[in-house]
């Protein structure tokens, strides 16, 4: 997979998660609880649907290297690579 398909992938979960939001309108850097304002329990059915996804497991201190689309393509591109 390329990081545009770890993108692209990432944005249908969050939708997924949290289906107000309109993936266009995401930033690379926006932060998921804090601009995005999902809560605790949005991340959780996030990582939940990530795990599922690509079958990698997402440990809680690892949570804030999926808060914004830039990180969370480097994080799942290193753990699924």
């Amino acid at each position: 997979m390329t990081d545009t398909d770890y993108r692209a992938a990432y944005l249908e979960e969050l939708t997924k998660v949290a289906p107000d939001i309109d993936p266009d309108d995401v930033g690379d850097d926006e932060h998921i609880q804090d601009d995005l304002e999902l809560d605790s329990m949005d991340v959780l059915n996030l990582v939940t649907a990530l795990h599922e996804r690509f079958g990698i497991d997402i440990p809680e201190p690892d949570y804030p290297q999926i808060a914004t689309v830039t990180l969370a393509v480097a994080y799942l591109a290193q753990k699924a690579g």
